[in-house]
């Protein structure tokens, strides 16, 4: 199960939670789980990860609260069907934000624009096809 193996830096300036939700996303954006599969329980997460278990009901909360799971207490968090959402205003500025922040650091670092178009091009291609 390996695909599914999620890994979090706890000396990164990232908070765990947020660490694990960005995994669990990507799990969930490219399929790795299915429509009404349970995720792992939120103390054995938490055991695996070495993280508090609050910290992971955290991240739980957050990918519900995105529409990714629902949460009942006593059965654990249960992955939902989610059809492709159309993108808010919001969510194109917030993105087109973040993607200058890392542009900007990329050409600081040294990186040029075919490399960073290259980067851009080979992470979207990776990313779970659209439903036609």
């Amino acid at each position: 199960m390996a695909p599914r193996t999620l890994r979090i830096d706890l000396s990164l300036p990232e908070p765990a939670y947020e660490q694990i939700v960005r995994s669990l996303r990507s799990l969930l954006v490219n399929g790795e789980f299915e429509a009404g599969e349970q995720l792992p329980p939120v103390r054995q997460l938490a055991t695996d990860l070495g993280v508090n278990h609050n910290t992971v009901a955290e991240a739980y909360r957050m990918l519900a609260r995105e529409g990714w799971l629902e949460l009942r207490q006593g059965r654990g968090a249960t992955v939902l069907p989610r059809s492709k959402p159309r993108p808010s205003r919001g969510s194109k500025d917030d993105f087109a934000r973040r993607l200058r922040e890392l542009v900007v650091k990329a050409v600081a670092d040294g990186l040029g624009r075919s490399a960073i178009a290259d980067a851009l091009t080979a992470e979207a291609a990776s990313v779970r096809k659209e439903p036609s």
